[in-house]
């Protein structure tokens, strides 16, 4: 990969687009946003799921790219949604998980795993976990899919309270995407040297 080529982050969630945007931006790194759906093998690791995902999207563009698959896990559903998080959320919604909570013990995590895929090397895979609990009821108009229910641990705001600079500092998805960011970073630095040496 030459050191200014942009990775391109495949997804069909604008939502996450917005996030990932943002955190290549602070990094200083070019990045290219391609909307596709990529087909999802049923699993029980998103990390399974990602590396799937990604080697589709490298067949599908023929360049570097990478994907993000994430999950929520509530203890007291023994780690349900986890893997099937988008589809519970679009099926059940967040009023009825929470009347599932109603009594219960309210901890959970949610997990990020990014796959990086260039069709040379071993596809790598970059983890993120963010822990916090279940909120009462939704709060917050910012951000998407499970975030008015999740509050991060040491935190009193819900994740679509916050803002993206507060999110991506703490979430999931910020502590997987910036290990990405930096291991581009040191990738593109050595072929700086290589160039200079070469």
């Amino acid at each position: 990969m030459s050191s200014e080529a942009k990775v391109t982050f495949v997804t069909s969630n604008k939502g996450k687009a917005r996030e990932v945007e943002w955190i290549f931006k602070r990094n200083g790194l070019p990045l290219k946003v391609f909307y596709s759906e990529t087909v999802e093998i049923q699993s029980e690791e998103i990390s399974t799921i990602a590396v799937f995902r990604a080697m589709q999207a490298y067949t599908m563009l023929r360049r570097p790219v990478f994907v993000e698959d994430a999950g929520l896990f509530i203890n007291c559903l023994g780690g349900f949604p986890g893997p099937f998080s988008s589809y519970v959320y679009r099926t059940v919604g967040l009023r009825n998980l929470l009347k599932m909570l109603e009594g219960e013990e309210r901890s959970a995590y949610f997990k990020s795993a990014v796959c990086y895929y260039d069709g040379v090397s071993a596809p790598r895979l970059f983890e993120g976990v963010c822990h916090g609990q279940i909120a009462s009821k939704p709060s917050g108009t910012k951000g998407f899919g499970f975030d008015p229910i999740f509050i991060p641990k040491g935190k009193t705001k819900t994740f679509a309270e916050m803002s993206s600079e507060e999110k991506n500092a703490v979430s999931h998805r910020g502590v997987s995407v910036n290990k990405l960011c930096r291991w581009l970073y040191k990738v593109r630095q050595q072929a700086k040297e290589g160039r200079k040496n070469g």
